[in-house]
C-alpha cells in the first residue's frame, strides 16, 4: 500500500477533526468523518454520538491526544493515537482508516487497546 505524506497529513485532520467535533458534541461534523459503512450501522448522527458516549469515553472526552504512526492492521491502514482518559489513564485508539472513491480518508473503526504502564 502506498501512502504518501499528503495521506498522512489529511488522515491526521480527519482524525484530529471527530475528535474536535466530540469535544464541541457536534454529533453532525463527527458522523461526517465516519465511513459509509458505520454510517449505514447507526442511520443518524445522534444515534453515533450515543454509542460513543457510552463505549469510547476516551475518545470522546480525551485529557491529552498524541498522534502516533500509521500502521497496518489485518491488511487496514490505521492511525494509533495515544489518549490519556479523564482519569488520566493511558488507551491507546487504532483508527481504521478507508480510502474513498473521491481520494478522501474517512474512519472505518475505531479499537481502544489498554496501555500497559510499568510503575517503578
Amino acid at each position: 500500500m502506498q501512502i504518501t505524506d499528503s495521506d498522512r497529513v489529511t488522515i491526521r485532520c480527519v482524525v484530529e477533526s471527530q475528535l474536535q467535533a466530540f469535544q464541541n458534541d457536534d454529533a453532525v461534523t463527527a458522523f461526517s468523518f465516519a465511513s459509509p459503512a458505520i454510517q449505514a450501522t447507526f442511520q443518524d448522527p445522534e444515534k453515533f454520538m450515543e454509542m460513543v458516549r457510552n463505549h469510547y469515553q476516551p475518545v470522546y472526552r480525551p485529557r491529552s491526544v498524541v498522534f502516533d504512526d500509521l500502521a497496518l492492521v489485518n491488511g487496514n491502514l490505521a492511525q494509533a493515537v495515544l489518549l490519556l482518559d479523564r482519569n488520566g489513564v493511558p488507551i491507546r485508539a487504532l483508527y481504521l482508516m478507508e480510502n474513498q472513491p473521491d481520494g478522501s480518508w474517512k474512519i472505518n473503526g475505531c479499537y481502544l487497546i489498554p496501555v500497559e504502564v510499568n510503575a517503578t
